[in-house]
């Protein structure tokens, strides 16, 4: 059989001939998780799965999956812009810059002001040159470099350039700082929260995160992971 076809109310799938699939990532999930979970679920058919812009473990919101045919647009899917909201914790940083590692190090935070932090916000819109944290998937010598820094080796890491289209402060609940911010593809929100903390002459880290948009696409109309393999299982006869 070259192809499946789902149907279940509005759902409707033909994942051969290639479908976008729009998932809300679970916390703790890795983007490679939510691709194997599908690719396991659409047995026996050997289908490509693949996502367009890794989420980390720590990380929930939209993550798009694209199956088949569709696979050859991830590169365009994965270029556009993205939204996140989330908080950043102040006082306080991490090797990992979230909370995947333990705090190493406390700073002050009583000399911060919310009018310090809203021009802090401001200073990075537009674009800016950034370093990716040592704990990230990026590659060196065919390497991920997280490998490395859980090994306690020293990574050097480039700078990138990204672009910061908006940084909005939200609610400030000191020592928390929720935030939305709009970016290019490549930003490295740990890397946005960690470089906060040192605009601030304080430390900080990424205390939550959550991809809200990519592009047009928006995670308030994504598929629940379990429900969306729930609907593929219910049509299992069909694949032969």
């Amino acid at each position: 059989m070259e192809n499946i076809e789902v149907s279940e109310g509005e759902a409707r799938f033909n994942f051969a001939e290639g479908e976008m699939l729009l998932i809300d990532k679970p916390l703790t999930w890795t983007s490679f998780d939510v691709v194997g979970k599908i690719r396991n679920s659409l047995k026996p058919l050997k289908l490509k799965v693949g996502h367009a812009g890794t989420l980390d473990p720590l990380a929930s919101g939209l993550l798009i999956v694209c199956t088949g045919k569709l696979t050859k647009k991830i590169d365009s899917y994965q270029a556009e812009d993205k939204e996140y909201t989330g908080t950043i914790t102040l006082g306080a940083t991490t090797p990992s810059y979230d909370l995947e590692t333990a705090v190493d190090e406390t700073f002050p935070i009583e000399h911060i002001t919310e009018q310090l932090i809203l021009d802090a916000a401001k200073s990075f819109e537009g674009e800016i040159q950034q370093f990716p944290p040592a704990h990230s998937a990026i590659k060196i010598n065919g390497e991920r470099v997280y490998e490395k820094a859980r090994r306690g080796e020293e990574v050097e890491i480039k700078s990138r350039l990204v672009r910061i289209n908006s940084f909005i402060i939200e609610k400030i609940d000191l020592p928390v700082v929720h935030f939305r911010i709009s970016c290019s593809k490549g930003t490295y929100i740990r890397s946005l929260a960690h470089d906060f903390g040192k605009v601030l002459h304080s430390g900080s880290h990424l205390s939550s995160l959550r991809r809200t948009k990519s592009g047009d696409y928006r995670v308030e109309n994504a598929w629940n992971l379990e429900q969306l393999i729930a609907e593929i299982k219910r049509h299992k006869e069909i694949i032969k």
